[in-house]
């Protein structure tokens, strides 16, 4: 087997188990629960229009494809695991839009060059694991001229927290892939678009978060809902020590970043990086 098949085959396994990874746990729930407000979010700051053919990329539920299709544009909603759509179709139907849904890899993406006036992600892209090879594309099927936008968690936030508290009970990640909350980065912004993305603006922004009484509660939340951290439990199962510690360390970060008083409900905001500019050219 030579070097460059050896490299597709460990792509092609680690897309499959991103694929797998999201669609574990209750990912819909979540959307439902406290991430809707983001899709409305990008679509203002990606100053999407009645008309506009529009790419979400990394869309899941279609969140922020939902709400650019509610504002008449003309939608494609693609993602890695397809196993999402389901719920994405349900909620397009109760708000009467109609989308495209394409299970397609943000590194690789299956339109032609120039396709879309609008290319976005709502914390959707940022999961692929080789942030170039996802900006070339995100460039590359957006028009001269076009948008393209995102929002991402940021590193500094609680889910960029929550990352990096994962980080060491999750499996190794392979050479080249870079830790997801980067792209909530205005420095990787940057280079990762350099000169083929211009008039870029980005701003931090906060989601408020007030679902259960106790920090644990989120931890717990989590533990059940949310496919990475799922992955993490089930990467340490076999380890009774270290699945204690994983929950000890997820609740000390939920402890410390509610912000609410002694006795109050716990209560939080995420913290995400908005994002948007001109494709060159």
């Amino acid at each position: 087997m030579t070097v460059d098949t050896k490299l597709a085959t460990a792509d092609r396994e680690l897309k499959d188990r991103h694929r797998k990874m999201w669609a574990l746990g209750d990912y819909a729930g979540m959307a439902r629960d406290f991430l809707l407000p983001l899709g409305e979010r990008l679509v203002d700051g990606a100053g999407v229009a009645a008309g506009d053919r529009v790419l979400d990329v990394g869309a899941g539920t279609g969140n922020a494809a939902i709400a650019a299709a509610r504002r008449g544009a003309r939608v494609v909603a693609s993602d890695l695991t397809p196993e999402l759509f389901a719920d994405g179709r349900a909620r397009a139907a109760e708000h009467g839009v109609e989308l495209e849904w394409v299970q397609a890899d943000a590194e690789a993406l299956p339109f032609a060059d120039g396709e879309f006036d609008v290319v976005m992600s709502c914390i959707g892209a940022m999961f692929a694991p080789h942030h170039d090879a996802t900006a070339r594309e995100l460039v590359r099927v957006c028009r001269p001229g076009g948008t393209i936008a995102m929002l991402n968690w940021t590193p500094e936030g609680v889910i960029g927290e929550l990352f990096g508290t994962m980080r060491p009970y999750l499996p190794a990640p392979p050479e080249g892939a870079s830790p997801p909350p980067l792209w909530g980065g205005e420095d990787h912004v940057r280079a990762r678009f350099g000169d083929a993305v211009t008039d870029l603006s980005m701003s931090r922004d906060v989601l408020p978060v007030a679902l259960f009484d106790q920090p644990v509660d989120y931890r717990d939340y989590f533990k059940q809902r949310y496919g990475p951290t799922i992955v993490a439990y089930r990467n340490v199962a076999g380890e009774p020590e270290r699945a204690d510690q994983l929950d000890a360390d997820l609740t000390a970060l939920f402890e410390r970043a509610n912000l609410a008083a002694d006795g109050e409900p716990a209560r939080y905001v995420f913290e995400y990086l908005v994002l948007a500019g001109r494709r060159a050219g």
